[in-house]
C-alpha cells in the first residue's frame, strides 16, 4: 500500500480460537498490525469449518482471518511453547481467549512472559474474567449475553427471551479488547511498561445496558422485554406497511415528532402541548403507536419513506443481506469489498470500520491456509529448513 497503516509497527500474537480473540486480533490486522495466528496442526481454528463452507473452508474464515499469518504449532508440546515464547519476546500484544489458567499450564503466564518483555500487553478474553468465583466456568458469548442482561430484555413480553442473530457478546468483548490494548499502548508510551487487559464477555455486554442499573438502583425498576419498541422513548418502533414490509421509525425528538405529525396529516398532534416533550408522549405510547401504525398500514413501504424522508424523520427499511449488497450507500462507502480466492472465485467481504481519513485500514489478503506462514515466521526466529523439517516430523509444527 502507498499509505502507511497506523498499526504497521505492531506485532500481535494471536492465541485462541473461534470468535472473541480472533475478532479482536482481526480488528488490529485490518489497520496494519502484523498478526501471527497460532493454530493447531491438522485442525486449525474450528471456525474454519463453521457455517457455510466453500471447498471445505468456512466463508466466514476468509473475513475473520484476513491479513493474518497462520503458524501451525502444537502448544501442548514444550518445543512449541518455546517457539511461542521466542515470538512473544519481540511482540507488542498477545491476544488469547483460552479458559483462565491454560497459558499458565503451558508455562506462558503473563508474569513469565513480561519478565522477558516488560512492554508486553496481554489481552485476555474469557467468559467471566481472570478472577472471581466463576472464572473457571465455561463461558461462550451466549452465556455472556444472558448474564450481561441483553437476553432478558430482547424479544416480546409474552414469549421467551430471544438472541440477536449473531454472536454479539463475543464481538463486543473483542472490541473492548482492542480499546484496552490501544489504551495500554498509550500508557506504555509514557511508562515503558505493559499490562494485562482482562475482558469478561458478560461485562462487555453489561457495559452496553444503558440506564438499566441506575434505574433499578434508584427506583427498583426491572426493565422487561418490549418487542420492537424502545421503552421510554416515544415514538420509536417498528410498524407494518400495506405491502407486508416493515418500517422502523424514530421520531422521538421533540421537533422531529412535530414534523412527522404534520407530514402524516395530524397537525392536531403536532400542536398538542401534552405531546411537546418525551415525558408527555410516553404517557400516550399506545395511542401514538396505534395512530402511526394505522397510517403506515395504509401505505407501502416506499410510500411511507417518500413522506418521511423529505420531512427529515428518521425512518428506514429493515435490510436483508441482499438489500445491503444492492444499497448505494454501502457501495459508496466501500463496505462491500470484492476479493478473489486462490482458485479465482470471487468472495464478498465487509469493508473496514472505522474510516480513517489519513491512514485507512485495508484487506491485504483473505484468511490464509492452515500453517501457510509457519516456515517463514520460524525462519525469522533462526529456524532453517532442516530445523523446520525436524520439528514437523516430531509433530511440533504443521
Amino acid at each position: 500500500m502507498s499509505t502507511p497503516q497506523p498499526l504497521a509497527d505492531l506485532k500481535v500474537i494471536e492465541l485462541g480460537t473461534l470468535i472473541a480473540g480472533p475478532y479482536c486480533a482481526r480488528l488490529m490486522a485490518e489497520f496494519g498490525a502484523e498478526v501471527i495466528k497460532i493454530e493447531t496442526p491438522g485442525e486449525g481454528d474450528p471456525l474454519r469449518k463453521w457455517r457455510v463452507l466453500y471447498e471445505g473452508n468456512s466463508l466466514w474464515w476468509y473475513a475473520q482471518a484476513r491479513n493474518k499469518k497462520s503458524v501451525a504449532l502444537n502448544l501442548r508440546e514444550p518445543a512449541a511453547q518455546n517457539i511461542v515464547r521466542k515470538l512473544i519476546q519481540n511482540a507488542d500484544i498477545v491476544v488469547e481467549n483460552f479458559r483462565p489458567g491454560t497459558l499458565e499450564k503451558w508455562g506462558l503466564s503473563y508474569e513469565s512472559l513480561s519478565a522477558e518483555n516488560p512492554g508486553l500487553i496481554m489481552v485476555r478474553l474469557s467468559g467471566f474474567g481472570q478472577t472471581g468465583p466463576y472464572k473457571d466456568r465455561t463461558g461462550f458469548g451466549a452465556i455472556g449475553e444472558s448474564m450481561g442482561g441483553m437476553r432478558y430484555i430482547t424479544g416480546y413480553p409474552d414469549r421467551a427471551p430471544v438472541r440477536v442473530g449473531i454472536s454479539i457478546g463475543d464481538s463486543l468483548a473483542a472490541m473492548f479488547g482492542v480499546i484496552g490494548a490501544l489504551t495500554a499502548l498509550h500508557h506504555r508510551g509514557t511508562s515503558g511498561k505493559g499490562q494485562v487487559v482482562d475482558v469478561a464477555l458478560y461485562e462487555a455486554v453489561f457495559a452496553m445496558m444503558e440506564s438499566m442499573l441506575p434505574e433499578f438502583g434508584m427506583t427498583g425498576l426491572v426493565r422487561e422485554r418490549t418487542g420492537a419498541s424502545l421503552p421510554g422513548i416515544v415514538p420509536s418502533n417498528t410498524y407494518a406497511c400495506q405491502d407486508g414490509s416493515y418500517v422502523v421509525i424514530g421520531a422521538n425528538g421533540d421537533a422531529i415528532f412535530k414534523r412527522m405529525m404534520n407530514a402524516i396529516d395530524r397537525p392536531d398532534l403536532a400542536s398538542d402541548p401534552t405531546l411537546a416533550d418525551n415525558a408527555g408522549r410516553v404517557k400516550r405510547t399506545e395511542e401514538l403507536d396505534r395512530i402511526i401504525g394505522e397510517w403506515t398500514a395504509r401505505h407501502t413501504l416506499d410510500e411511507v419513506l417518500a413522506v418521511l424522508e423529505p420531512a427529515q424523520v428518521p425512518a428506514g427499511r429493515i435490510y436483508s443481506i441482499a438489500d445491503i449488497v444492492a444499497d448505494l450507500q454501502y457501495q459508496a462507502r466501500a463496505m462491500i469489498e470484492q476479493h478473489k480466492l486462490a482458485d479465482g472465485k470471487e468472495i464478498l467481504l465487509p469493508g473496514i470500520v472505522p474510516k480513517l481519513s489519513a491512514t485507512p485500514g485495508s484487506t491485504n489478503w483473505v484468511g490464509p491456509k492452515l500453517g501457510e506462514h509457519t516456515d517463514a515466521v520460524l525462519g525469522e526466529l533462526g529456524y532453517d529448513a532442516a530445523a523446520c523439517a525436524a520439528l514437523r516430523a516430531a509433530g511440533v509444527i504443521g
